[in-house]
């Protein structure tokens, strides 16, 4: 029997079978291509530590370490894992750093003014043409890494004196921007402060940051994240732990008290 009097079925497997074999093989992962996974999503009430200087001392028993994703290579996020902890890369969302390795990739355009860190500038967050790329090359690094999570810092630049004619609508556009580079690597992604965003921003961030909400009294406006099972990472600075630890137990938060410095010293509620 030849070709043409074959059953229909034959013909039309071969025919699907040839067409697999020339299908181009999917792209490798890249920073072009990313391939996201599943997320972690840290609850509420899950205990953490926040050490952005100094060598990290891993021997603190909690199950999430949040530190800086440029000075920490993928051997450190490794012991961490190991050790059973879950690993959130700090990166520097809202402002530029001079004594970062991608300092020259930042045009002056979109630098503003100082922030009150030495080194530090305000970022344009009107430019996300510019600034996307250059976010997504910092996750990219805390991607390669194995990290977790992403914590980006500065997301409330229009409440602050920027050298930018900023505004709330602003800041929301470039935060979105944020959570959706970070979920686009299969990355989890924490909203720094910008308290008065929660409402619009809850849904797309899967757990918060936050500092000194118990000193100036608005820890209550982290509530829609507790609410939707979803953690609230809290510091103080200056408060001890008798003035604040016990309404933030009652709000939900993992709260603790740190030093400005962010070494390895904590103390917990």
């Amino acid at each position: 029997m030849n070709c043409t009097t074959r059953p229909r079925t034959v013909i039309l497997g071969l025919a699907l079978l040839l067409l697999a074999a020339c299908s181009a093989p999917p792209p490798d992962p890249s920073p072009d291509h990313p391939t996201p996974g599943p997320r972690w999503l840290p609850r509420p009430g899950t205990a953490w530590q926040w050490q952005l200087d100094g060598p990290i001392d891993d021997r603190v028993d909690v199950p999430v370490y949040d530190i800086d994703g440029f000075e920490n290579d993928a051997a450190t996020v490794r012991r961490l894992h190991r050790a059973g902890r879950k690993v959130i890369c700090y990166i520097n969302a809202g402002a530029w750093e001079s004594f970062r390795p991608d300092h020259r990739n930042f045009s002056a355009a979109v630098l503003g003014g100082q922030n009150g860190w030495e080194g530090e500038r305000w970022l344009d967050i009107r430019r996300l043409d510019t600034l996307r790329p250059l976010m997504a090359e910092r996750m990219d690094i805390c991607r390669s890494r194995g990290f977790d999570a992403v914590e980006p810092d500065l997301l409330d630049a229009y409440l602050n004196e920027t050298g930018f004619p900023l505004t709330a609508a602003h800041q929301l556009a470039y935060n979105r921007m944020i959570a959706r580079l970070a979920h686009e690597r299969g990355l989890s992604v924490g909203l720094k402060n910008d308290l008065p965003q929660v409402p619009q921003l809850v849904g797309d961030f899967d757990f918060a940051v936050n500092e000194e909400c118990a000193q100036y009294g608005d820890c209550a406006a982290l509530t829609p994240f507790v609410k939707a099972g979803k953690a609230v990472f809290h510091v103080e600075y200056a408060l001890p732990v008798d003035k604040f630890c016990k309404r933030a137990r009652r709000l939900g938060l993992s709260s603790m008290r740190k030093k400005l410095d962010l070494g390895v010293w904590r103390q917990p509620c």
